[in-house]
């Protein structure tokens, strides 16, 4: 474990000076999809990841990587993924075991993009309760950092698709004062982020929802 943490500060460490120094982080790192039980289609928007990492490649100058992988909380090779994202409709469940692995990755580096897509919402909110019991779960000022990273957001998340009437917010977890999770709630950033017909999304909420990614990877790498 103390080998794989190791690996994770290494590149939180060296990619920290994009921020100091605003200089390109030389370590390439790859972005993985988190795969959960409980029923829900965590597998949900298969175009989403690929072109959000493009776009932060292209835009950003970050050496992010995506190669279609996904890991699950008791993988060997958890902590190899410094940004994990998480999406789906419906139900989450982690075991005891997951809860705990979890728990080590983000206290120790890691960062987790929670993105509802619709129907999330209850499972997560019970499950990261599981994981964080002595920590609320906070919704974010619009002067936070994650709205101003590289594109400016002076209004917060953007607001892709409709369901409720509903504003878009962004919330946290913070662990010593540390942003490990961040949760995207009535937006549909993932949506935003597919190919634009696959919800004939026009090409203005698209690039919002890719700006807003690219913000959502470069203050977690940076920061």
């Amino acid at each position: 474990m103390k080998t794989i943490l190791s690996i994770l500060a290494v590149v939180i460490i060296t990619t920290g000076a994009f921020a100091q120094n605003n200089e390109i982080p030389p370590v390439p790192f790859t972005v993985a999809q988190l795969k959960y039980g409980g029923g829900g289609d965590w597998y949900a928007n298969p175009s989403a990841l690929p072109n959000l990492i493009a776009f932060v490649r292209e835009n950003a100058g970050l050496p992010a990587v995506y190669n279609g992988k996904y890991v699950e909380p008791n993988d060997d090779d958890l902590f190899n993924y410094p940004f994990i994202y998480m999406t789906g409709h419906g139900n989450i469940k982690f075991t005891s075991k997951e809860v705990e692995r979890l728990r080590v990755y983000l206290t120790g580096g890691g960062f987790l993009h929670v993105d509802d897509n619709y129907g999330l919402d209850p499972s997560f909110r019970r499950e990261i309760k599981r994981i964080f019991p002595d920590n609320e779960l906070v919704e974010l000022p619009f002067d936070h950092e994650i709205y101003h990273s590289f594109f400016d957001f002076p209004a917060g998340l953007p607001k892709i698709h409709e369901h409720d009437a509903k504003p878009a917010q962004g919330f946290g977890i913070f662990h010593e004062d540390r942003l490990v999770i961040f949760y995207t709630y009535e937006t549909d950033l993932g949506d935003g982020w597919e190919d634009c017909d696959v919800h004939n999304d026009p090409e203005e909420k698209h690039l919002a929802a890719l700006r807003m990614g690219t913000n959502i990877i470069v203050y977690a790498m940076t920061r």
